[in-house]
């Protein structure tokens, strides 16, 4: 396995070329960890990117790091790499780069400012916003021309990057997503953001096969297309195949599947919502189908599908959102009702307290009426209890297990939300949750709290959770009771880490506590934390929900 000491380091930010030093520790990484998958484009834009005088690789690196692939001449200036003509003729000799591209009126619009624009346009440039104007001209526009015939009165030069394709794809093969930038490593050199060092052996890759990454790049134009607005019925047909790709890869086509089934629903586009959700595993699919069937006056199929999927429900909220259809299709069958067994209510606090003079959030106002020196009150919501969860198992969320880490900047593992994350820890997991038999939880959480402060962890967010709050809750939580969630919270990583109670409550005296969920006027609770709820109150755990009322509203 390989050492932590081979991952690429950020390089000091006192090196005035420290992004060159970073992509270059960067490509160095996937020469290593990928050369069987690159391509013969990918492995020759490598050589020759490293074969190249220093300052055109700076230039390129500075391109590929901003957004877009047009840029002026002005806007690329950087003192460390001197004069940029120089810098770029090595550039556009490879055809990385092309001067003077062919550009629309729109990529136009972008680059020019609004005196520019009259400049170039004159008086046939109406007074407005820049969308009206450009609106005004497309008419008269044409194709796309060369920056230099679009505004012959501009002398200067405009460049596009041809190589940002090629660049996305090494980058997507470094981070295993799209959404991470090379600013990660400026970002960890600042101390911004700090990771867990873990140490990741060549098997731990984001792709396995060339074919993984298409995949990946597939998928991301898709859901590009599905955020710019393409409608669900044209972007269905080009969503790829689900039968390759690795585990996390089809867990995020699954998601995808689910967006486009949601963005037909909206766009009431019936058939395509169901040729969605037919196909897709996604937690909430199923139920949605259900739901897209009715609507669509096949009541007798939703009903099938619905006792089919109650027989063997897929989680807890899919149980409670078939239960509340179940009657109403019964009816329109004509059959009998049935209802599930009402839950046991949770025990209330009705407060009648001042409007405020100014908005304020009525968790915080509850907090301040109950907040005494003996007991305490905290404003936690879902960031106490997942906190203590985070500390407590922290060796087994950062093991370095294959596929789930493969680059240096992760915040989680990348397997956090596949079905088998628990059991494919289960003897790291047995073994922390263990230490609450004992006192060895509290020393533990403690002690990772000081060592770990401000590390990324999905589980801690560190600005909720300060020392005075960790004591309390180390204090006078009972270790059975975070068991019990910590236990709840690993059947269903991404249902159950939302929906806990917004305050806690400590007696500090009695060693106590009590959990209180908050609803200001007119508010009512979400299924969520009614799951929440109703755990809690089975296992005898102290639960209130606190109904805040104005005083003199009705007056």
């Amino acid at each position: 396995m390989d050492s932590t000491a081979a991952l690429p380091q950020p390089a000091p930010l006192t090196d005035p070329l420290y992004y060159l030093r970073n992509f270059q520790a960067a490509l160095g990484w996937i020469r290593q960890r990928y050369d069987d998958l690159l391509s013969d484009e990918a492995r020759a834009f490598i050589d020759s990117f490293l074969s190249l005088p220093g300052h055109a690789q700076a230039l390129l690196v500075r391109m590929i790091m901003r957004k877009g692939t047009l840029f002026r001449a002005s806007r690329l200036r950087y003192p460390e790499i001197g004069e940029t003509g120089q810098a770029m003729a090595p550039l556009i000799a490879l055809g990385w780069v092309t001067e003077n591209p062919p550009m629309t009126l729109a990529e136009l619009f972008e680059q020019l400012t609004q005196p520019e624009l009259r400049k170039v346009f004159g008086s046939r440039l109406p007074a407005g916003r820049k969308a009206t104007q450009q609106a005004a001209l497309e008419a008269e526009a044409g194709g796309p021309r060369p920056f230099s015939q679009w505004a012959p009165n501009l002398p200067e030069a405009l460049f596009a990057l041809e190589v940002k394709p090629l660049c996305d794809r090494l980058r997507l093969m470094f981070f295993g997503n799209l959404r991470q930038s090379w600013s990660e490593f400026v970002l960890a050199e600042l101390g911004v953001f700090r990771y867990e060092q873990v140490a990741i052996s060549r098997r731990s890759r984001a792709f396995s096969s060339p074919a993984d990454i298409e995949l990946a790049l597939q998928l991301h134009a898709c859901r590009l297309q599905l955020e710019q607005g393409l409608p669900a019925s044209d972007l269905l047909p080009l969503l790829p195949s689900g039968e390759a790709g690795t585990s996390w890869l089809q867990l995020r086509r699954q998601r995808l599947l689910f967006h486009i089934g949601q963005q037909a629903e909206k766009e009431s586009d019936l058939t395509t919502a169901a040729s969605a959700y037919r196909q897709c595993q996604w937690p909430g699919a199923r139920a949605r189908y259900v739901r897209v069937l009715e609507v669509s006056g096949r009541q007798a199929a939703a009903l099938a599908l619905l006792q089919q999927a109650l027989a063997a429900p897929e989680s807890e909220a899919e149980t409670q959102q078939l239960q509340r259809m179940r009657p109403r299709l019964q009816r329109y069958l004509g059959l009998p009702v049935q209802r599930a067994a009402a839950p046991q209510a949770p025990q209330q606090l009705v407060l009648n307290l001042p409007r405020p003079a100014t908005p304020q959030s009525v968790e915080l106002l509850v907090r301040d009426h109950l907040h005494s020196e003996a007991t305490p009150v905290h404003y936690v919501e879902n960031l106490l209890i997942t906190g203590l969860f985070g500390l407590l198992c922290w060796e087994a969320l950062f093991a370095p297990l294959p596929g789930a880490f493969f680059h240096p900047f992760h915040q989680g593992p990348a397997d956090l939300l596949q079905p088998d994350f628990a059991l494919r820890r289960k003897a790291l997991l047995e073994s922390a949750l263990a230490e609450l038999d004992d006192d060895r939880w509290r020393t533990t959480i403690r002690q990772r709290f000081a060592d770990k402060h401000g590390v990324h962890n999905p589980f801690v967010a560190w600005g909720a959770l300060d020392e005075t709050l960790l004591e309390q809750a180390l204090h006078c939580l009972p270790a059975a009771h975070l068991r019990l969630w910590f236990q709840r919270l690993l059947q269903d990583i991404r249902a159950h880490r939302a929906g806990m109670p917004d305050l806690i409550r400590f007696d500090l005296a009695t060693r106590s506590y009590e959990m209180i969920e908050v609803k200001g006027p007119g508010d009512r609770l979400q299924d969520n934390q009614l799951r929440w709820l109703r755990f809690c109150s089975a296992h005898q755990m102290p639960v209130r929900v606190c109904y805040v009322s104005w005083a003199g509203a009705d007056e």
